[in-house]
């Protein structure tokens, strides 16, 4: 397995915007071989001494912050699925220009992460 994760600043009154751009991506994901892919909303997070999530990604005032992560068979499907997404029509057709202008989210402002599992813990 391998995990894409994301922290992503959102203005709060685009949440509805973001959850149907999620939706959206998420066929396009699936179809190029992601297996899951998880969003969250900000619900209690915490400012930090040094660091937090909304000094990471220099939220703003009236923002939250969205959590989320993609899984993938491995790294060379996940890598293969970047190109193939970006290909794909469905992404100009759903999600407008390619600098990201239509997106409810400043994606100059998100944190996008690979990483090899170490350990995976599963209710029975």
């Amino acid at each position: 397995m391998y995990v894409q994760g994301f922290v992503i600043p959102v203005p709060d009154s685009n949440k509805d915007a973001y959850a149907e751009v999620a939706r959206k991506f998420w066929e396009i994901a699936k179809d190029c071989g992601a297996l899951s892919q998880i969003e969250c909303w900000e619900a209690d997070i915490k400012d930090g001494a040094t660091t937090d999530f909304r000094t990471a990604v220099k939220a703003e005032p009236g923002e939250k912050i969205v959590f989320s992560w993609m899984t993938w068979p491995d790294r060379a499907t996940a890598d293969a699925a970047h190109d193939k997404m970006m290909a794909d029509p469905r992404m100009e057709t759903e999600f407008g220009n390619p600098d990201g202008s239509d997106m409810p989210f400043n994606g100059k402002r998100m944190i996008i992460g690979g990483f090899d599992p170490m350990f995976v813990g599963e209710a029975e």
